[in-house]
């Protein structure tokens, strides 16, 4: 019994590590997923359905999110008004294996308003930037303006594109967890670490997809040097 106890306890370690390793690659592999996903629906020569956003050049950030939660225009439950995932087909879009609590998503809303939720439950956030941009308006103050995407954004490498977010961080700052952003040097919407909650949860690292699909994880997410969190695009 001595000598079982032994190896159980030398073993543990390693098990756990071997678990922890084996969920974080399979939360990379669906971060990678939703990367590529995003290559597609960016070139206008291979995009398919963008939903409302109907002209071939430009979408925003969250008709794209949409599309791959399958909500508002993407919904794909029939006349249901509302579905919890997992559904009963397995189909659970968009999770880490280690966020399990279940996720309702509901129709004719979109992300930013409540389509998805409950924050807790949320496992991606999509880069902040990308869906509003930080200017400085004609009376000096800052704001947030909507930004349209076009190709030129795949060729942003090290642009973020979606992270882990810790959802009950999130819920803690009274935000939406499904964008997500560092400060920087914000005077506005972005400052103090006001949607800033990576979740870290990979043996106290998180996941992060870039533009061009490659996915790294980290555990100082906002201040990797080739991390490029400051890129906005153009109006």
């Amino acid at each position: 019994m001595a000598i079982i106890a032994l190896l159980i306890g030398i073993l543990s370690p390693a098990i756990h590590g071997a678990i922890v390793r084996a969920r974080s690659f399979k939360c990379q592999m669906s971060q990678r997923s939703v990367a590529f996903d995003f290559q597609i629906f960016a070139d206008p020569q291979l995009h398919g359905d963008r939903g409302d956003d109907g002209d071939s050049n430009i979408f925003s950030i969250e008709t794209f999110q949409e599309s791959q939660y399958g909500v508002d225009e993407f919904w794909r439950w029939g006349r249901a008004g509302a579905v919890d995932l997992p559904d009963a087909q397995g189909n659970d879009p968009m999770r880490c294996p280690d966020v399990r609590e279940p996720l309702t998503l509901r129709n004719n809303l979109a992300c930013s308003n409540g389509a998805v939720g409950p924050a807790p439950s949320i496992s991606f956030g999509f880069n902040a930037r990308l869906n509003r941009a930080e200017i400085i308006d004609r009376r000096g103050l800052p704001r947030a303006v909507r930004v349209d995407l076009r190709q030129d954004i795949l060729t942003r490498s090290n642009v973020p594109l979606l992270m882990d977010v810790d959802g009950d961080r999130a819920s803690q700052l009274g935000v939406n967890p499904v964008y997500i952003a560092p400060s920087l040097n914000s005077r506005g919407p972005y400052a103090n670490s006001r949607v800033w909650f990576p979740g870290l949860r990979h043996g106290g690292k998180a996941n992060i997809a870039f533009i061009d699909g490659h996915v790294e994880s980290s555990s100082d997410p906002e201040n990797e040097p080739t991390y490029d969190w400051a890129y906005q695009p153009t109006r």
